[in-house]
């Protein structure tokens, strides 16, 4: 299959390449970008005026199988990320039956390989079932193909056992994905201890939640020599602690999720579950500083922590439903409207931390779209202006705050390994 994309605004981190090229892909690779390519091909087509990237890569989802698939199936929720331009993603591990052994990732890439369009690395558990008391199978899980270790729901409490984990995972060469939050400290909070939470009457999640915990892993990190990658930031310290992880030696990445830099506290209408994810939507202060850690390289990952609930779950009150909004169909156009429009963040920088830097903490060779490579593509229109319908979805999850929000950005085309898989 020979495939010749015309006239696209390409953006290609990994080389810096910027402009207006063509791309000739032949099967799986990307063959040749130029700024005129003359050659037969299957199909052509159209780019002009449109955005041409690495696919995205999304080191946080959840597709809730096995055990959760009335919330969500691998296939529909890895159709989901490629409606969103994800190529890659990295799923978690909080399943039912948790992925805490070798035969449950090589389960995950079983189902994977028959019913996914795009490539998923799967995330194993660092204890056994979740339960915090006993490490997982960390060397067989590497075996059979996890990259990466996480808690993700929850953090290993005790912290002897977390740093022989994260000792472990060094030795395995895999990557800690670590969800930042002292159990101690929650103390049954369901939104950020703010204004709005004493409005509602609802127990607030004060910020020292993620930044106790944050700041642990960091220096546990440096201590052990493993890559952690810190998930979720929502904090103004969070971004001064992984700044100052960085200046102490610690092998630290960070990510912020869209709805944590697209929204604050202060747009929550009232009692609606839909505003509930883990860690909370902050205040104007820290959306301030995620945004400007983002900007300046210290943020370097966007990720959606993608986690889809049913209605019914999301019908109770903000005090009893999950935590949790899905992401994945919405993460680009979000991205846009509220860091590239407003000017934080250039297209380049953009999908620099949706597609290559990603593939760095990971350790994939993707995020790259140069002559060679494989053709893991997005297309996508940064000018089209649509408003959020979660009808629309894809996703079995439609619980997202940002239905009816007036957005700008819109993937069009998804091509994993050369073949089209999601065309708008």
């Amino acid at each position: 299959m020979i495939t010749l994309i015309k006239g696209g605004y390409v953006l290609n981190p990994a080389t810096g390449l910027e402009g207006v090229y063509d791309v000739l892909v032949k099967d799986d690779v990307v063959a040749e970008i130029a700024p005129e390519i003359i050659a037969e091909a299957h199909r052509v087509i159209d780019a002009a005026g449109k955005y041409v990237m690495p696919g995205f890569i999304d080191l946080h989802q959840h597709l809730r199988e096995p055990g959760f698939e009335y919330k969500e199936t691998i296939a529909t929720g890895a159709m989901a990320a490629a409606v969103g331009g994800f190529t890659t993603i990295c799923p978690m591990p909080n399943t039912k039956p948790v992925i805490d052994s070798k035969a449950m990732v090589e389960y995950l890439n079983y189902k994977a390989e028959a019913e996914s369009p795009i490539n998923i690395i799967p995330v194993g558990a660092v204890t056994v079932g979740q339960m915090g008391e006993t490490l997982a199978d960390i060397k067989g899980m590497a075996e059979a193909g996890a990259l990466a270790l996480s808690e993700d729901g929850k953090s290993v409490m005790n912290p002897l056992l977390y740093k022989e984990g994260l000792k472990r995972a060094a030795e395995a060469g895999l990557v800690m994905l670590a969800h930042c939050e002292d159990k101690g400290l929650l103390a049954g909070g369901v939104m950020n201890a703010g204004a709005k939470a004493e409005e509602l009457g609802m127990p607030g999640i004060t910020n020292s939640v993620e930044d106790v915990i944050t700041a642990r892993d960091i220096i546990l990190a440096k201590e052990t020599g493993v890559k952690l990658h810190l998930c979720h930031c929502s904090t103004a310290d969070s971004v001064a602690l992984v700044r100052m992880g960085k200046e102490i030696g610690a092998k630290v990445s960070a990510e912020v999720c869209p709805h944590h830099f697209a929204m604050t506290e202060d747009e929550i209408p009232g009692d609606d579950a839909n505003y509930k994810m883990n860690p909370p939507l902050r205040s104007k202060a820290d959306v301030a500083a995620l945004i400007q850690g983002l900007k300046d390289g210290t943020m370097e990952v966007i990720a959606t922590d993608h986690a889809p609930h049913s209605a019914e779950e999301k019908k109770k009150s903000i005090k009893d439903a999950p935590f949790g909004i899905v992401g994945s169909e919405t993460a680009f156009a979000l991205s846009m409207t509220a860091l590239v429009k407003p000017g934080h963040l250039t297209p380049m920088q953009l999908v620099e931390k949706l597609s290559y830097n990603p593939a760095r903490v990971i350790g994939i060779d993707k995020g790259d779209i140069a002559p060679g490579k494989i053709a893991d593509i997005v297309i996508a229109d940064p000018d089209a202006e649509y408003t959020i319908d979660v009808n629309t979805f894809v996703s079995k999850g439609k619980n997202s705050p940002f239905h009816g929000k007036r957005v700008t950005g819109r993937v069009l085309l998804t091509m994993v390994n050369g073949e089209v898989v999601y065309e708008y």
